[in-house]
C-alpha cells in the first residue's frame, strides 16, 4: 500500500470535482502534480504541489486555487485538515486511523510491503564493474561494482526486468600489456632471472600464479616462439586467470553477473558487429570521412589531422563528431562501445544503464550520442559515475597504486572490514560524490557508523521478540495484521508510523532516479526513530514494547517492531547488506 498514491488520487478527483462544477477548465494535465511528506513535519502528514503546477493552466492564481481545492480535499472523512501554505502549498493532515490501516498493510504484505509494479516488467540492462582483467579489484571498482549491484537490485523490487552485465575489456593495448607482463612471470617459473620489472608492464605478484600456469601447460615451449605468436597464448590464459579472480573477488562481496560480454567477441565472432554497426549508421548518412578541424581549448585526445571515417555525433548533441578507425585501419574503442550498446538494443534491452568511474566523465556525451543513433531514438542510456573513493586508516591516508603492484585490493578491505560494511559505506554518499572510507571508523559500534546503527535496529527488533516470549511464552505465534495499531497513540510511534507509509514512496523515488543510496539513508532515519522509540521506553515504561499486565497492548507493539524489522530486512536486502539477529 502506498499511502502517497493514495492521496494523490484524491487530489486528482478534487481536481475533477472542480472542473465539473466549472470552477477550473477541463482536461489539465495532472501529471506534475505529486504528493510528499512536507519539508517540515510540524506542518502535515503529505504536501501537495497541485495549485502551484496547475494554476497558469487554469488560468488562476496558485494560492486561489489551493483555496479552492483544500477545501474540497478537507470534505474527506479521513483528512482532519486542509491548509494553504505559502505561494500555493497545500498541507493536509489525516485522522491517526490511515496510518493504522497503513501499518496493518504492512504487517499483511511482511517483506513485499514496498515492492511495486512501477517497471511493468520492462527489460534493463544495468551493466556495471566492466574493470580491464589486468589484475584485482581495487577499491574505486567495489564502489562501482555494489552500486550497480544494490540498483539492479531496487530495480528488480521495482518491477523490472533486470539483467546484470559485465563488460571484458579484453582488446586493446593493456591486454598486450598484460600478456608481456605475464611472459615474464612465465620466465620467473622457468627458473629465469628477469629483475625489476620494467616500467609500464604490470609489477603485482598476483601474475606468479599465471606464469606457473603457462610453464604447466606449455614447458618451455613459448621461448621459441616470436611475439606474434605466443602473446595471444598467453593473453588468453592471463585473461581466464583474471576475470578467475575477479569473479572471486565479486563473490566476497556477493556480487553476481548474468551476462559476462567479451569485447573481442564484437569483431572476432563469427561475424564482425563492429564493422556492420558502422556499415549501417552509413547507410543512414551518420558516418562519412572526413577531417576534423583542430580542438579550441584543452587538446582533444582522438583528434588526428587527417581525413578518417567519422560519427556524426554532433548530429545527437555531442560537441565534435568521432573517429571510428586509428590511423592503422583498427577500430577506436568508441567504435566497438558503439556496437555494443547496438548489441545491448538487438538483445532487446531499450533501457539500458552504465555504471564507470569519473574519470569516464568526458565521455558520456558521445555514448548518448552514440546510443540515440543506434537505436533510432528509442533507446535510453543513463551513465552513472562513481566518484573516487579515499581509502583511509583512523584518518590517515592508505596509498593505492594498481601500476606499482602495491595496491590495497578490495579483497584486503573486504577482509578486514566485512562485506556489509564495504557495502553499506559505499551506498551511504552520492556516486557522484567523493567517498572517504576510513578502515576504522566503519567497524566501530556507535551511532556514528551508519551500518551498525542500522543493523543493531534489526537485532533489538529480534530482542524485542526473545523478551516477549519469556513474559508471554508463545505470544509469537499471535502477531498478525489484526494487531489494534489505534492503540499505539504515542507521537514516537505515530512519526514511526509515518515513516514507515513512507517506504513503498521512497523505494519507487530511488529506483526511478536510479540512486540506492537514497535507501541508505531512508534506513538510517527509519533506525534512528526506532532507537528513539526504545530510549523512550527506557524513561516511560508504559512505553515499552512488552506490557506484562497488557497482552493486547504488548501484541500491538509487537507487531510493530516486526513490521519495523521486516522494512529494515528489505531496505538491506535491496543494499545487499545483512539483517542479523544479534550483534556481538
Amino acid at each position: 500500500m502506498n499511502i502517497f498514491d493514495v492521496l494523490q488520487a484524491r487530489v486528482v478527483d478534487a481536481l475533477d470535482r472542480l472542473s465539473h462544477e466549472g470552477v477550473i477548465p477541463a482536461g489539465l494535465d495532472a501529471s506534475r502534480v505529486v504528493v510528499e511528506p512536507p519539508r517540515d513535519a510540524s506542518h502535515g502528514d503529505f504536501a501537495t504541489n497541485a495549485a502551484m503546477v496547475l494554476a497558469k493552466e487554469a488560468k488562476t492564481n496558485p494560492r486561489a486555487l489551493a483555496e479552492k481545492l483544500a477545501a474540497v480535499l478537507a470534505e474527506a472523512p479521513d483528512v482532519t485538515a486542509a491548509e494553504v501554505a505559502g505561494p500555493g502549498f497545500i498541507n493536509i493532515r489525516v485522522a491517526p486511523r490511515v496510518f493504522a490501516e497503513v501499518m496493518k498493510a504492512a504487517a499483511t504484505l511482511r517483506g513485499d510491503f514496498g515492492r511495486s509494479r512501477l517497471g511493468a516488467g520492462r527489460k534493463v540492462n544495468v551493466e556495471y564493474v566492466s574493470a580491464n582483467p589486468t589484475g584485482p579489484m581495487h577499491v574505486g571498482h567495489g564502489r562501482g561494482a555494489v552500486f550497480g549491484d544494490a540498483l539492479s537490485e531496487l530495480l528488480a523490487f521495482t518491477g523490472h526486468d533486470v539483467t546484470r552485465e559485465y563488460y571484458i575489456n579484453d582488446a586493446g593495448a593493456q591486454v598486450e600489456v598484460l600478456a608481456r607482463s605475464a611472459y615474464l612471470r612465465y620466465l620467473e617459473a622457468l627458473g629465469e632471472p628477469v629483475g625489476e620489472i620494467p616500467e609500464g608492464l604490470y609489477p603485482g605478484d598476483y601474475l606468479k600464479p599465471v606464469g606457473v600456469a603457462l610453464k604447466d601447460r606449455h614447458g618451455a615451449a613459448l621461448k621459441a616462439m616470436d611475439d606474434a605468436e605466443r602473446l595471444p597464448l598467453i593473453r588468453d590464459v592471463a585473461i581466464d586467470m583474471m576475470m578467475d579472480m575477479i569473479r572471486a573477488d565479486l563473490a566476497r562481496l556477493s556480487i553476481r553477473h548474468d551476462v559476462f560480454f567479451s569485447e573481442r567477441s564484437l569483431s572476432k565472432g563469427a561475424t564482425d558487429a563492429i564493422a556492420e554497426t558502422i556499415a549501417d549508421l552509413r547507410t543512414r548518412d551518420l558516418v562519412y570521412e572526413g577531417r576534423l578541424p583542430p580542438p579550441k581549448g584543452a587538446p582533444v585526445e582522438d583528434w588526428e589531422d587527417r581525413e578518417q571515417t567519422l560519427f556524426r555525433a554532433t548530429a545527437f548533441g555531442d560537441d565534435v563528431d568521432r573517429p571510428l578507425l586509428k590511423s592503422d585501419g583498427s577500430y577506436t574503442y568508441f567504435a566497438s562501445d558503439i556496437a555494443y550498446h547496438a548489441s545491448k538494443y538487438c538483445r532487446g534491452f531499450a533501457t539500458m544503464i552504465d555504471v564507470w568511474g569519473a574519470d569516464h566523465g568526458g565521455y558520456v556525451k558521445r555514448m548518448n550520442a552514440a546510443v540515440a543513433a543506434v537505436t533510432g531514438g528509442n533507446g535510453e542510456l543513463d551513465v552513472k559515475l562513481c566518484q573516487l573513493v579515499r581509502l583511509l586508516r583512523a584518518g590517515e591516508p592508505v596509498k593505492m597504486s594498481k601500476r606499482a603492484g602495491d595496491f590495497v585490493t578490495l579483497r584486503d578491505v573486504v577482509d578486514e572490514v566485512g562485506s556489509d560494511a564495504v557495502r553499506f559505506m559505499m551506498l551511504f554518499r552520492k556516486n557522484d560524490a567523493t567517498l572517504d572510507f576510513d578502515l576504522a571508523k566503519v567497524i566501530e559500534q556507535s551511532k556514528d557508523n551508519p551500518v551498525f546503527y542500522v543493523q543493531y535496529a534489526h537485532a533489538r527488533c529480534r530482542s524485542v521478540f526473545r523478551q516477549a516470549e519469556q513474559a508471554f511464552p508463545g505470544i509469537s505465534e499471535a502477531i498478525g495484521p489484526d494487531a489494534d495499531f489505534t492503540r499505539l497513540d504515542d507521537s514516537a510511534e505515530q512519526e514511526l508510523f509515518r515513516r514507515i507509509a513512507q517506504f513503498p514512496r521512497a523505494v519507487e523515488a530511488a529506483a526511478t532516479a536510479h540512486e540506492p543510496h537514497r535507501i541508505a539513508f531512508w534506513l538510517y532515519e527509519l533506525a534512528s526513530e526506532f532507537h528513539a522509540l526504545w530510549n523512550k521506553g527506557k524513561e516511560a515504561p508504559h512505553l515499552r514494547y512488552v506490557i506484562e499486565g497488557d497482552r493486547d497492548l504488548t501484541i500491538a507493539r509487537l507487531a510493530m517492531v516486526r513490521t519495523v524489522m521486516d522494512v529494515l530486512a528489505a531496505g538491506l536486502s535491496i543494499l545487499g547488506v545483512s539483517a542479523p539477529d544479534e550483534m556481538r
